[in-house]
């Protein structure tokens, strides 16, 4: 296989600080033609932008995460412009809501997811969206401004990812799917149309079976095709090229 897009990866992490080079270096090989590196804050946003000028299939997301929320600046958005304006950037990412871990107070959280999607309808760029226990209140937003973009490591339910899918955004399937509880991921792994499917790793975090419990990284995605394959009656090939084309599609590259 030399077919997988990863639409979501963390290589900044400092889980990978012991021999980040030597794996990255070696992701083609192993089958990985892309990889979309997402920052959380602006200094990972450099970073991220690092990385891809490095690496020819790495590209750039760049964006404050909710939980980074409360300590952005009030010039934050006037200091990710000029980086979301880079050659090596594709999307304004990772964003979003997280009433999870409230991390970042919510009112917080609200003003800062709106207006990255507000600047990034402003570039044409598409959002990668992190909605962790907050889909009301994400969908409100993304119905409002309508942006392209993914709805990654998508945790809601099939009727959530027909809210999602229909105004023309994506939805990005992890590792979770590989769970032995996964009951919801496979449903909407399902439902979701064929040409609304992303594939990613979330890494170094969501891990597939049976790996769980290792740092992750872009190699594990054939696990998660296997299982998304079953769920879509169809074969694990065919889910790598089909989210290749998607990932393509959404993020203006051509790998």
């Amino acid at each position: 296989m030399n077919n997988i897009y990863d639409s979501h990866a963390h290589y900044n992490d400092e889980a990978f600080d012991e021999g980040r080079e030597e794996l990255v270096s070696s992701l083609p090989d192993k089958g990985i033609c892309a990889v979309i590196n997402c920052a959380t804050d602006i200094a990972s946003s450099h970073v991220s932008l690092e990385l891809a000028g490095r690496y020819a299939f790495i590209k750039a997301a760049c964006g404050v995460h909710p939980h980074e929320a409360a300590q952005a600046d009030e010039n934050y958005i006037e200091a990710l412009r000029p980086l979301l304006l880079d050659k090596n950037c594709v999307a304004v990412g990772e964003i979003g809501l997280d009433y999870h871990y409230d991390f970042s107070p919510r009112d917080i959280q609200l003003r800062v997811f709106e207006e990255q999607i507000i600047l990034a309808n402003e570039l044409g760029l598409p959002v990668i969206v992190h909605d962790r226990e907050a889909h009301e209140d994400t969908l409100t937003l993304l119905k409002k401004h309508r942006p392209r973009g993914v709805v990654h490591c998508f945790s809601g339910s099939a009727e959530s990812a027909r809210e999602v899918t229909d105004i023309g955004m994506y939805i990005g399937l992890g590792g979770a799917v590989t769970f032995k509880n996964a009951r919801r991921p496979l449903e909407v792994a399902a439902f979701v149309p064929a040409d609304r499917l992303l594939i990613e790793t979330d890494c170094p975090y969501m891990t597939p079976v049976p790996f769980r419990g290792q740092r992750n990284d872009s190699s594990y995605i054939p696990y998660t095709a296997e299982v998304l394959a079953q769920a879509r009656n169809t074969t694990a090939e065919e889910i790598l090229e089909l989210t290749r084309r998607n990932a393509n599609a959404l993020f203006g590259t051509d790998f």
